[in-house]
């Protein structure tokens, strides 16, 4: 997918219009436009704003990743002093047997919130 094909995308699943965006960088609208049928493409420091407008790591956007996860999302707390970055540096540091018993935690905890859901209707 072109970059600015992915850039449209995004933008309608914050329900942003591209003068919403133009305001956000200090740009035209029509640098904007420019940018989603590539025309042309945002320098860096546009690509970094774009990053944090989006919630999405730079690396998303240059189609270096899968990951949409952005500095916010990354940075989210989960206790007083353990973020989601922390949760996946740690799962990366763990062994073949600890990924292992990480990734079944993972499954049933997932199993037990679809079951959960049932239950509640």
């Amino acid at each position: 997918m072109e970059l600015g094909t992915l850039l449209t995308m995004l933008r309608k699943e914050k329900g942003l219009l591209q003068k919403d965006v133009a305001d956000y960088l200090h740009l035209t609208v029509s640098t904007v436009s420019n940018y989603e049928k590539n025309v042309r493409m945002p320098n860096l420091e546009t690509l970094v704003r774009l990053a944090d407008l989006y919630d999405v790591s730079t690396d998303y956007l240059l189609q270096r990743t899968s990951c949409k996860s952005g500095v916010r999302t990354l940075n989210r707390r989960l206790s007083a002093d353990f973020t989601v970055g922390d949760l996946i540096s740690t799962a990366l540091r763990l062994d073949r047997s600890g990924t292992r018993f990480l990734l079944e935690c993972c499954d049933l905890l997932l199993r037990c919130r679809t079951n959960g859901a049932k239950r509640l209707r």
